[in-house]
């Protein structure tokens, strides 16, 4: 898990304390209580956002990766049929 995920699953354990804290000390339909929702949900998104980047840069690296075994492959077949001609 990349440093910018850990930082974000952080301030959501953070925000959802804050969150519990003030549903319990002003209600549940207070301003703060609402807004440190809101706030929860918005760092919620963005984990998910890194998440979903973090597996597409994944694939590309596989892909590449994929991509230059296959062609080192190609190559070495190459290189034994011309030394054998």
């Amino acid at each position: 898990m990349g440093e910018n995920r850990k930082k974000i699953l952080t301030q959501i354990q953070e925000k959802r304390e804050r969150m519990i804290d003030s549903a319990k000390k002003y209600g549940y339909t207070s301003e703060y209580t609402i807004r440190c929702s809101e706030e929860l949900d918005q760092l919620i998104f963005e984990y998910q956002q890194q998440k979903q980047n973090d597996k597409k840069q994944k694939r590309k690296i596989k892909f590449s990766f994929r991509l230059l075994i296959t062609t080192w492959r190609e190559k070495l077949v190459e290189a034994k049929y011309q030394a054998h001609s």
